[in-house]
């Protein structure tokens, strides 16, 4: 009566369609289920779903080969310009600071177990395959994996008569050296050099400029050769840079209103400052002293209001081309765009989904709001123009030969750094065209998981139905042992030119040896460790340079070794 139920859940070497969704679906729910689970602070995370996998393909259950590698090219996809959708703002920002030195620091630890691996595969003689998978896993590095796997596949095409070993298994076997390798060595390396923890975090306060951060002030106009003077002439003769003054009350009014350039400033005036931390408080030391008016804060004759650009009309066009001010007498103080404030400069170009703090009168705020859009409703429908517009650039990126004498095969950015690449240049300029880079966060999460997950299912499955052979085999205890050193012996190095040499805080060395090894489990160890949210903002900085770099190590170690 059941045999029907019975054929869809029982392993089968020949599996439909519906019985190789149903194998991917359980490896995912059970997967996630078991990704949840915590040792301490430590958990697998999505990373389980590919560990369930290999179960379910050691016992039998297998997907048919075109479902099981279009799931896992197309998660791959979904997974790498997620990422890169999510953290290109906050990338291309953060070589104003220290960004040069991170990524460097992060580079050389790539280059270096690049180097160790190319060691082992000469010295043990493992197969370069197999070499490529073993870095990959001790790194925990999977956009390394499938470009590893794409760069043999293109090979075995052009010489079919070759036979190449899985990479995915050496992978799935050292991938929790690296979970676990990368967490030891934050643990240790705090001991070793008895960091104490307080003092970095005074440090890291001390030495944090705050350049990043917006704030508002009130000023009260109390230096003589300041009166009389517009705010265009304060500005020039005292070389005021990115400073906003977005209100102006009178001494002796109780109006506030939105200033022009050729707005007075006279005796015991006040004003409202934006700008940052320091910018702030240069100007309050040329113009005057901080005023505690309350007046200036009334919203009786002025209003905030923030409004979403959702028209097509305000999209790419800068704050000096829609001119608000002089047509509407609305003054933009801040922009918010992907988790970052920035300071209204003129020269600001907008892109679709910014959100901006708008101060004016009512009436002239709900005119504006037709022309920019302040759509919330149009932010939440997910844009699919734009997110396969997107991908399918980027595949076309990933596709382009790149032809190198001596290779077997072109040189590919493949289906990781293609669509990474476009990511961050399409999130860093808003967009390409009518495709924009605004997707709520939410949808990014999702999708993230979503690519992560199906790619994990995918190799898991099919490297699971010869794990155990190759295990014993290839003796998969040494494998872990030669994977200790391409995981520990890079961060050791690391840890000491990034303290001793640069004289980096522990916090951001923490973040630069997660986002070095892309490991979002030691992230969010590290992030609950230290209680602290600085080695996240490294982990960003140094993410994506890491990943195209680990993408190009993996291939043309195939290219040239295999």
């Amino acid at each position: 009566m059941f045999e029907w139920l019975n054929t869809l859940i029982t392993p089968n070497p020949n599996p439909d369609i519906t019985q190789s969704l149903i194998v991917l679906l359980v490896a995912i729910s059970i997967g996630f289920f078991v990704g949840r689970l915590r040792i301490g602070s430590i958990s697998l995370g999505v990373a389980a779903v590919m560990f369930i996998g290999l179960l379910l393909g050691h016992y039998g259950y297998r997907m048919q080969e075109s479902i099981l590698v279009f799931v896992r090219d197309f998660g791959l996809i979904l997974f790498v310009y997620a990422i890169g959708i999510q953290v290109g703002p906050s990338f291309f920002s953060s070589f104003k600071k220290d960004g040069i030195l991170f990524n460097l620091l992060a580079i050389g630890t790539v280059l270096l177990g690049g180097f160790i691996t190319y060691l082992i595969h000469v010295i043990t003689k493992i197969d370069i395959e197999n070499a490529v998978g073993l870095m990959s896993g001790s790194v925990t590095n999977t956009p390394g994996l499938g470009a590893a796997k794409s760069t043999l596949q293109e090979i075995q095409n052009k010489f079919p008569t070759r036979v190449f070993n899985d990479p995915a298994i050496a992978y799935a076997i050292t991938y929790p050296l690296g979970v676990f390798g990368i967490i030891s060595a934050i643990i240790i390396s705090k001991v070793a050099l008895k960091i104490n923890l307080s003092k970095e975090s005074f440090i890291c306060d001390a030495t944090s400029d705050g350049s990043e951060v917006i704030i508002h002030e009130k000023c009260r106009v109390t230096k003589e050769e300041i009166f009389g003077k517009s705010i265009y002439q304060v500005f020039k003769e005292l070389d005021l840079h990115d400073i906003i003054i977005s209100r102006l009350k009178n001494s002796g009014s109780k109006v506030v209103f939105s200033p022009s350039l050729d707005s007075k400033l006279n005796k015991k005036d006040v004003l409202m400052v934006i700008g940052t931390p320091k910018n702030v408080a240069h100007f309050i030391d040329l113009v005057g002293k901080v005023s505690t008016d309350l007046f200036i804060e009334s919203e009786d004759d002025l209003s905030t209001k923030n409004i979403f650009v959702t028209k097509e009309f305000a999209v790419h066009k800068t704050l000096a081309e829609l001119d608000l001010y002089n047509k509407f007498n609305l003054k933009v103080t801040r922009v918010f765009r992907s988790g970052m404030e920035l300071l209204a400069q003129p020269n600001l170009r907008l892109n679709y989904g910014d959100k901006l703090r708008i101060v004016g009168n009512n009436e002239a705020i709900s005119e504006i709001e037709n022309i920019i859009g302040n759509s919330e409703k149009s932010l939440l429908e997910p844009d699919f123009l734009s997110l396969f517009g997107g991908l399918f650039i980027g595949i076309i990126i990933g596709s382009i030969p790149i032809f190198i004498p001596s290779l077997p095969v072109p040189l590919k950015l493949g289906f990781a750094a293609g669509p990474l690449l476009t990511a961050l240049f399409i999130s860093r300029y808003g967009g390409i065209g009518i495709i924009h880079s605004y997707i709520n966060n939410g949808a990014v999460h999702f999708m993230k998981d979503l690519g992560i997950c199906m790619f994990f299912a995918a190799v898991g499955i099919h490297a699971g139905e010869t794990f155990y052979v190759n295990f014993i085999k290839f003796n998969g205890w040494m494998w872990i042992y030669y994977g200790c050193y391409i995981t520990l012996i890079p961060l050791i190095i690391l840890v000491l030119v990034g303290r001793f040499i640069f004289k980096l805080n522990f916090y951001q060395l923490v973040g630069i040896m997660s986002g070095a090894y892309t490991d979002p489990a030691a992230l969010a160890f590290s992030t609950k460790y230290l209680d602290s949210d600085v080695p996240m903002q490294a982990y960003a900085t140094v993410y994506p340079m890491v990943t195209i770099f680990r993408i190009f190590i993996a291939q043309l170690l195939l290219l040239l070794l295999v």
